[in-house]
């Protein structure tokens, strides 16, 4: 038996960096992909056990080793790739990295925490509400909250596209600054839910994702995931353990 399972030709140079799975596709149409010494084709599976997979002549590893970092987003930025109206992207404060992602969405006018992966799965795991990662916030008002009012916001509100909830929200340090923990990520869902009793959110900062705080990261600076968080952000998603390769990439 294989000790890897086959898998496709894009998804494997994905989960080892080379590039993005449409920019591994625009790799193997261009024709510089090869498997065993011969041209590859769309669509090809390999066995990472016995194919030998090259991009331009050089070798790539048979193991996936993943690159996974935090980042302090600041305000004005966009969570994605790139922009068609050539806004500042999260991109443009990192050092590149092939096949690097964020994950999940951080509105342009919020900040904090951000994860980035080159693992689709981790990815995937961290975003989706079924696995139970949760995301905790700090957010400014436009003046105090009543206890009254923190409850509505547990006890859920209607959307325009359906009903929405915190798991927790509480006071922090002032009546007018909330700590909300939220299951699923919406778009704008944290402003949303404080407009819809009356509020407006002057400033929203990701301070948690699962099990990874934001801490005294400076605001615009990125760093890699040290060994035992990735571990404890896969274990929170309900992920295997990292490969040792994998943590020593971290460091």
């Amino acid at each position: 038996m294989s000790a890897s399972p086959p898998e496709r030709l894009n998804r494997f140079l994905a989960r080892r960096g080379v590039a993005s799975r449409r920019g591994a596709d625009a790799l193997i149409a261009d024709g510089r992909v090869t498997i065993n010494g011969k041209p590859s084709r769309l669509g090809a599976v390999v066995d990472p056990s016995v194919d030998r997979v090259s991009v331009d002549g050089h070798r790539i590893p048979a193991r996936a080793v993943s690159v996974t970092v935090v980042l302090n987003k600041p305000v004005g930025v966009v969570t994605t790739r790139s922009d068609p109206y050539q806004r500042r992207t999260v991109m443009d404060l990192i050092e590149p990295v092939p096949g690097l992602v964020p994950v999940g969405r951080l509105d342009a006018d919020s900040r904090g925490l951000l994860v980035l992966t080159t693992d689709g799965d981790l990815a995937h795991a961290v975003s989706h509400p079924r696995h139970g990662v949760t995301k905790r916030y700090l957010a400014t008002l436009d003046r105090a909250i009543s206890a009254e009012q923190l409850e509505q916001l547990t006890a859920g509100v209607d959307l325009e596209d359906g009903v929405a909830r915190a798991i927790a929200a509480r006071p922090s340090g002032s009546d007018s600054v909330v700590e909300v923990v939220m299951a699923e990520g919406r778009k704008r869902e944290v402003r949303r839910l404080f407009a819809a009793i009356g509020y407006e959110v002057r400033d929203l900062v990701r301070v948690a994702v699962g099990p990874l705080e934001l801490g005294p990261l400076p605001e615009g600076e990125a760093r890699p995931l040290r060994p035992a968080e990735l571990s404890s952000l896969r274990a929170a998603a309900g992920l295997a353990a990292p490969a040792p390769g994998a943590a020593r990439r971290q460091r």
